[in-house]
């Protein structure tokens, strides 16, 4: 009993690591371009279908986030808001953080190989992106974009996953993720620019300072909701989905105004708090106008 007590605690550790609750963020995102493909197509995926594009999300992001926090380690430790993460502090092993990493991407490739061939084509891709990721804020300030773009893969994904082919409402859904999640991380990089001056990262706040670093964050959000806005009209989404892109925007707006340059104490509650409503609203809306209008 107390051995597996001991096993349970440890993967609670693991789940920790990678901040699985916060899958919240992405798998929304690549539900509403399965609607898209819903919407195309005229058919709904089967049960199995739902289950395999579940799993190759949840590999997807486990595996990109528990390489990011061992390819990290070494950096974290020297910053004072990380350094008590789990491979830095200790409560996890790299031994175990790799085979988490080698799991997650096997149930990848499993699932996207149980789709379709298109999907099993681009899986190693995908994977590729997970890994530059890391390493950007090393070598460039466009890291938040990298991140985007691995994000924005999810909806993308989802469609190719019903489909086996590609359309352009749900490539600029894919940009639209892009955006938000690069406004955001922004944002959440405030909270290091001192830190990462000091040793030599990059970051668009290291590069631009922290008012006009918030400026492009708020301007990326705003170009986010035109893309919604096109998605709407040319995915064949009505008024429904469009209220929702309202929602969303007063959303990021009221986002914006808890972050300031010269006060960062409610960073969290906008992060997280936020960004996890928008993509979960943002697909019911969507959901409820294709279950009624479509």
């Amino acid at each position: 009993m107390q051995t597996l007590k001991i096993r349970l605690n440890y993967l609670r550790s693991l789940l920790d690591m990678i901040a699985f609750s916060h899958s919240i963020f992405a798998f929304p995102f690549a539900l509403l371009g399965a609607l898209l493909a819903v919407q195309a197509s005229g058919s709904w995926p089967t049960p199995a279908q739902l289950g395999w594009i579940g799993l190759a999300m949840v590999g997807a992001r486990s595996g990109a986030m528990g390489l990011n926090r061992i390819i990290d380690a070494r950096l974290d430790s020297q910053n004072p808001r990380t350094s008590e993460r789990h491979i830095p502090s200790g409560k996890v092993s790299l031994r175990a953080a790799w085979l988490l990493v080698l799991v997650s991407f096997s149930a990848l490739l499993l699932a996207a190989g149980m789709l379709n061939p298109l999907c099993l084509a681009l899986a190693p891709l995908v994977v590729a992106m997970f890994v530059l990721y890391p390493f950007c804020k090393r070598f460039t300030y466009l890291s938040h974009v990298v991140l985007g773009a691995c994000l924005g893969a999810a909806p993308v994904g989802a469609w190719i996953a019903l489909r086996g082919d590609v359309r352009w409402p749900v490539v600029v859904l894919g940009f639209a993720v892009l955006l938000w999640v690069a406004g955001f991380d922004i944002l959440y990089a405030l909270q290091d620019e001192s830190h990462d001056r000091q040793a030599g990262l990059h970051s668009l706040p290291v590069r631009l300072g922290a008012r006009r670093a918030l400026q492009l964050a708020r301007l990326l959000h705003a170009l986010m909701v035109l893309l919604l806005l096109i998605v709407a009209f040319g995915g064949g989404l009505g008024g429904i989905f469009l209220s929702g892109v309202l929602v969303t925007a007063g959303l990021l707006a009221w986002e914006h105004r808890l972050v300031r340059p010269d006060d960062l104490s409610r960073l969290n509650q906008a992060f997280f708090t936020m960004n996890g409503l928008i993509s979960v609203l943002l697909f019911v809306f969507a959901l409820v106008d294709v279950l009624i209008w479509g």
